[in-house]
């Protein structure tokens, strides 16, 4: 059992200013694994109070003196490393190996990524006489999902280190084991007092304070469109800035010059990737309507290939669901496609057969799917995967860009020409051809309701700097 009760203000771990405590729930048994509070607007208010304060000196450090710092977080994180992957996997159920290899290293890759970027980027810019600056905003609230819990955390602390921000993190209360790690990992590294704080708590409490509070500067979300339209509707009298990162519908266009088998595999399996609980998955396979049925046969394969269970065996690839509400969700959804006339190829309701608890799901593959059918349009963050036939190049762009999502879209194609013709008519903010992946120096973030701004590397900088223009400044 852990006991995560207090929060981090000020360079300190503290009691709460009221007690309210919160069980962590580990999805793959349904036991408590762990326990925080959670926080009030007392809470918010003494942790921005103490951000605001360290924004004073820690803003006017140099370049090096962050890269110095971002330094040697990347190497106690390094020795911190199992016990970031071990409270993921007990917090959101993620396999051994995908919590070690995906979960934890991106965590670690966005780190570094960052120092990387320090050492070249221009804060300044000379136009003749004149000169841009570019300043850190102030104080950033931060507030990051359960999905991919570090990566999101440490893609939004490091270009705020980075850039002389100072912080106030708030974690998903559904899975905020991670979080408490990566907070000691910082206090170990020798953060000032003030500049990172960390307060549990959920939306409706500390993220709604810390979205109004009239002193944080920037609030940086990651989480449901829903959540962030309420966040920027509690953002807006103080017209700090807001930037979201929020959910998809992706598409999935599979030309028929591609190697269907090899493409529907390679598509359906990152579908099930954690679960099928990231806003990026290709959750939409688009299919010349010719070759439909060899689509079906090899997505029910590459669900046949999937094995459910305890997270903790290396053997599994897809560990449970983060929490009964997914689960309840998921589980919805499927029947409404069933309900509205999907085929459903394999998977479906209930839990994996020999799986008597825990918030396992069946990877679950629906074919002759319609773009208007409510799994086509609602985002399930669960393994769902479906499958939509078309006839022309041009439709399949069509019902593509029919979706009020826009993170990300993904093209397989034999003719390469062809699958970068396509990808620049995906209106989306990352597309990805014949399964090739980017690194953490590619921006990410969307178009559309998948919210604004970008997040990762060089551009992940941009949204914690103000842009001043001193006029005159060389003048003689």
């Amino acid at each position: 059992m852990r006991e995560y009760t207090q929060f981090y203000i000020n360079g300190a771990w503290v009691d709460p200013c009221e007690a309210h405590v919160c069980d962590v729930i580990n999805p793959a048994n349904e036991q408590v694994v762990g326990r925080i509070s959670l926080g009030s607007d007392a809470d918010v208010d003494r942790a921005v109070a103490a951000a605001e304060r360290a924004f004073e000196s820690y803003s006017e450090w140099s370049v090096e003196q962050r890269m110095a710092l971002l330094g040697r977080i990347v190497e106690v994180y390094q020795a911190r490393y199992a016990d970031v992957a071990e409270a993921i996997r007990l917090e959101m159920g993620a396999p051994a190996t995908l919590a070690v290899e995906a979960q934890a290293g991106a965590g670690l890759a966005h780190i570094a990524e960052a120092l990387n970027v320090l050492q070249t980027y221009a804060f300044e810019e000379d136009h003749g006489e004149h000169k841009v600056v570019k300043e850190p905003i102030g104080v950033c609230a931060l507030i990051t999902p359960w999905n991919w819990p570090v990566n999101q955390i440490a893609c939004k602390v490091a270009p705020a280190l980075a850039t002389g921000c100072t912080m106030v993190l708030k974690p998903s209360e559904v899975a905020p084991l991670s979080a408490v790690v990566f907070a000691e990992i910082l206090h170990e590294a020798g953060v000032p007092a003030g500049v990172f704080n960390l307060v549990n708590g959920d939306g409706a409490g500390v993220g709604t304070a810390l979205s109004k509070h009239p002193d944080v500067d920037l609030v940086s979300f990651t989480g449901s469109t829903r959540a962030g339209t309420l966040i920027a509707q509690n953002a807006a009298p103080t017209v700090k800035r807001v930037t979201q990162e929020l959910g998809g519908k992706s598409p999935n266009i599979i030309l028929p010059d591609a190697n269907v088998e090899e493409a529907v595999i390679r598509g359906a399996m990152h579908m099930f990737h954690n679960t099928g609980q990231s806003c990026n998955a290709p959750s939409r396979m688009l299919v010349h309507r010719d070759q439909v049925a060899e689509a079906e046969a090899a997505a029910a394969m590459a669900a046949g290939m999937v094995v459910v269970g305890d997270p903790a065996d290396e053997a599994t690839s897809m560990g449970p669901l983060v929490s009964q509400v997914q689960f309840d969700r998921v589980q919805s959804l499927i029947a409404k496609g069933i309900e509205e006339g999907a085929k459903l190829v394999c998977g479906g309701l209930g839990r994996p057969e020999g799986l008597a608890s825990g918030y396992f799901v069946k990877p679950t593959v629906f074919s002759d799917v319609s773009n208007d059918m409510t799994v086509a349009r609602e985002e399930i963050f669960g393994p769902v995967l479906v499958i939509i036939p078309y006839d022309t190049e041009d439709e399949a762009i069509r019902i593509a860009n029919d979706t009020n999502y826009g993170l990300a879209g993904y093209v397989q194609s034999g003719d390469l020409d062809r699958a970068r013709r396509v990808a620049r008519k995906i209106r989306a903010g990352n597309v990805k051809i014949n399964g090739a992946s980017g690194g953490p120096n590619i921006p990410f973030g969307g178009y559309k309701q998948s919210g604004n701004g970008r997040e990762w590397g060089a551009h992940g900088f941009t949204d914690y700097l103000e842009i001043k223009a001193i006029e005159g400044f060389a003048t003689t």
